[in-house]
């Protein structure tokens, strides 16, 4: 009995086990490709779900979760008042909130109706006159919250977000590049494509993706936004002079991923 007793104690004594974070992803105006990005990491994902406790992932799982989030990661943008008042109840239950995916960081693709006056009739149709959609405008999430860091990218680098994840863990700042996409390109010794009688963003587009679409000979579109104080006046001059663009395509060639981080575009500051 008093051996029994002596392990009672013992097991009693015992350090419990550590807690793993609670990981939640959700989703809002995008087309899920980010989310399926999560999911293609693969055998890695293992390890992931070895250190953490993913508790909502509408894309993977079916559970649902009503306590408080150590990480939330938000994809999609802002497209209404109802998202808004989402958004700021999430907001509320994290501690950290991560955005990721173009559409979450910069608007994305979405953004594009913001500088269009058609797409109601190309998209909704007959439904066109809905009163809501005048006023409605694809924003980043950071017009409503705080967002504490940012994975860019459409779709989002599946790497980066797996480093994020380590680096919180490891109690590491997360660091987002801020260099031009030319950069990586140097790195990989991948030909310019103005070289080669193309155009491309490189000069003005941020980096972190290392640069995989000039590589394989195709434009960089700046789908992880601009660099800050990118200098489009020049790039715009380059795109004229050197692809033989119009003066109306240079200056909206950087609209397809990035019309929310455009000079010429007033943000809404995080409330």
């Amino acid at each position: 009995m008093k051996t029994a007793n002596k392990t009672d104690k013992a097991a009693d004594k015992a350090p419990k086990a550590a807690a793993k974070p609670k990981v939640a992803f959700f989703d809002f105006a995008s087309c899920e490709g980010c989310q399926l990005q999560i999911t293609n990491i693969g055998e890695l994902l293992l390890d992931v779900l070895g250190a953490v406790d993913v508790v909502e992932f509408r894309e993977a799982i079916s559970e649902k979760y009503d306590g408080d989030y150590d990480v939330v990661f938000v994809e999609g943008s802002i497209g209404d008042h109802h998202a808004e008042e989402r958004l700021k109840k999430l907001r509320a239950r994290a501690k950290v909130l991560i955005a990721y995916g173009a559409c979450a960081c910069t608007g994305g693709i979405n953004a594009l109706k913001n500088h269009t006056t058609d797409y109601k009739d190309f998209v909704y149709q007959k439904d066109a006159r809905m009163p809501h959609l005048d006023s409605a405008k694809a924003l980043p999430i950071s017009a409503a919250i705080k967002v504490d860091y940012a994975a860019l990218g459409c779709p989002v680098n599946k790497y980066e977000v797996l480093q994020i994840i380590s680096h919180l863990l490891h109690g590491k700042e997360p660091v987002v590049p801020t260099w031009p996409v030319c950069v990586e390109c140097k790195r990989r010794e991948t030909v310019c494509r103005y070289a080669e009688g193309d155009h491309c963003l490189g000069p003005i587009a941020r980096a972190g993706c290392t640069a995989p679409c000039p590589a394989d000979g195709i434009p960089c579109e700046a789908c992880r936004g601009l660099v800050e104080h990118a200098n489009e006046a020049a790039m715009e001059k380059v795109l004229m002079q050197r692809a033989g663009f119009s003066k109306q395509r240079a200056s909206s060639k950087s609209r397809m991923f990035a019309a929310n981080c455009r000079a010429d575009t007033v943000q809404e500051g995080a409330k």
